[in-house]
């Protein structure tokens, strides 16, 4: 397949591409250039209950489905996906803004996604359950939720899609998925893979809109939608619960993060660095899990930042399609504008400016890579996710002090640190309020790793044989008689 074939502008509803039902389209733009990529049908509250219908009507023979059998067709899925991995790329790379390198790699994250939950799909095993009755046994099946009901965000376009739609699919569930506006197109663009694996008429939906909330309204408060899975911001995930209430939906939220990242004066500072500069600067600061407060020892402080300074000096900001670049565009007018808003801040609060701190001029939504030390303890840029490629370095004093900044948060997603200290290594990992600890390493997303957060963070796990939990339903049953 060509790039242009993997391109598509209708919404995907109940196996056909279909217009919106009023008739209107939105435009997808590469944030590198500003040019529209393509017009892609405005899906309305009318469309989101057609697809809901459709899923509805599919639920019932997908989940009739041995597992072995969805495991097979969800075993093309992979495939396929893998096949045409440069193509997926190239389109993330476009309407994401990502270097290619990097979108590459999400692609194969999102594939590992499907591959896993199609090996899940057989290990749904169920329970029996001692009981004081003699002639009666327990038995606890697990069973599909029913139609789910996901919406996406637009740093991860692929990989956050694979993620809750792989286990969904091999619990059983059917589901509808609303992606993010900015970045459809590798939405759409997994629904026609997964057509081409075999995946039935309505067990798979796709609808792109420029009107969330109407939409998003529909998915969260639906009957027919029995589970929600969201990954954005903490204020939507409120509101998403508040609407799923009234039915009581299943829900998995993945929110805000603020993750702090602490480098004792133990730890081994060059990896500690290359740590740093990964976590910080991939997807340019653009994840939810990426280092967003820069907690350092202060006997090290100052040569950590030094070599720090140097190393993200040496990173190349440009288009997706350039070589050797390490950051791309931010998403939008918005992100910049929010990024400069908390440098500003910072700097008034008595911060200095170490590198960065200002536009690229690669276009207007490039942004430096920039660290700022001897950040104010209660400056905006530690409370509030940067979602951009600035690194807060602060000092502090002790293990005990480490701990209280780090927690010092509403949310609790991810959190990093390095030491080579074994015991404060458990100490340490054990005190820090966070669903995610990385240890002496700065990435930890694993396809076989549970990923989610606590606090304000959200609730729910995604990946790992966890993941599958949540799109399942335990059943007690009770047989009795069996006496003869």
């Amino acid at each position: 397949m060509s790039f242009d074939q993997v391109l598509n502008q209708k919404a995907f509803i109940n196996g056909n591409w279909v217009e919106g039902s009023g008739s209107k389209q939105f435009a997808v733009t590469n944030p590198a250039t500003g040019e529209t990529i393509i017009e892609v049908s405005d899906c309305t509250a009318q469309d989101a209950e057609n697809a809901i219908a459709a899923a509805k009507a599919a639920f019932k023979p997908w989940a009739s489905k041995t597992a072995k059998e969805r495991c097979q067709i969800m075993r093309r899925w992979f495939e396929i996906v893998i096949e045409h991995e440069q193509e997926l790329a190239e389109l993330l790379s476009t309407e994401q803004g990502k270097p290619l390198a990097e979108a590459l790699g999400e692609i194969r994250y999102g594939a590992a996604y499907i591959e896993w939950f199609a090996e899940e799909a057989r290990r749904t095993y169920g329970d029996i359950v001692p009981t004081p009755k003699g002639d009666a046994r327990v038995l606890v099946m697990k069973q599909p939720v029913g139609v789910v009901a996901a919406i996406t965000p637009w740093n991860f376009p692929n990989a956050m899609i694979a993620r809750k739609a792989a286990p969904a699919l091999a619990a059983g569930c059917s589901i509808v998925i609303k992606p993010a506006e900015d970045t459809p197109l590798s939405a759409l663009a997994l629904a026609q893979m997964a057509k081409l694996a075999g995946i039935p008429d309505g067990v798979i939906n796709i609808v792109p809109t420029s009107d969330a909330q109407a939409v998003g309204n529909v998915l969260t408060t639906h009957e027919d939608i029995a589970k929600v899975s969201f990954t954005g911001s903490t204020q939507v995930g409120r509101l998403i619960m508040r609407n799923g209430a009234e039915t009581i939906k299943k829900l998995s939220l993945e929110l805000g993060g603020n993750a702090p990242f602490i480098v004792f004066d133990d730890a081994d500072l060059d990896r500690a660095v290359d740590g740093a500069v990964t976590s910080k600067y991939r997807n340019s600061g653009q994840t939810c899990v990426c280092a967003n407060r820069l907690y350092v020892q202060a006997g090290i402080y100052d040569a950590f930042v030094e070599k720090f300074s140097a190393k993200v000096a040496e990173l190349k900001v440009g288009g997706a399609f350039e070589s050797d670049v390490a950051l791309g565009p931010l998403i939008n007018k918005a992100a910049v504008a929010k990024v400069e808003e908390l440098v500003g801040d910072a700097i008034d609060k008595g911060a200095s400016v170490t590198i960065g701190a200002n536009p690229s001029d690669k276009g207007e939504l490039f942004y430096n890579p920039t660290i700022l030390r001897d950040v104010s303890r209660d400056a905006r840029v530690l409370r509030e996710e940067i979602f951009g490629p600035v690194a807060p370095v602060i000092k502090f004093d002790d293990e005990a002090d480490a701990i209280a900044l780090a927690n010092d948060s509403e949310f609790g997603l991810a959190g990093y640190f390095f030491s080579k200290d074994l015991g404060r290594v458990w100490r340490v990992a054990e005190a820090l309020e966070c669903g995610i600890v990385g240890v002496n390493e700065g990435v930890t997303s694993a396809v076989e790793a549970p990923f989610g957060g606590i606090k304000q963070s959200g609730l729910g796990r995604e990946g790992s044989h966890y993941g599958l939990d949540d799109y399942l339903e335990l059943k007690y049953v009770l047989m009795g008689g069996l006496a003869e």
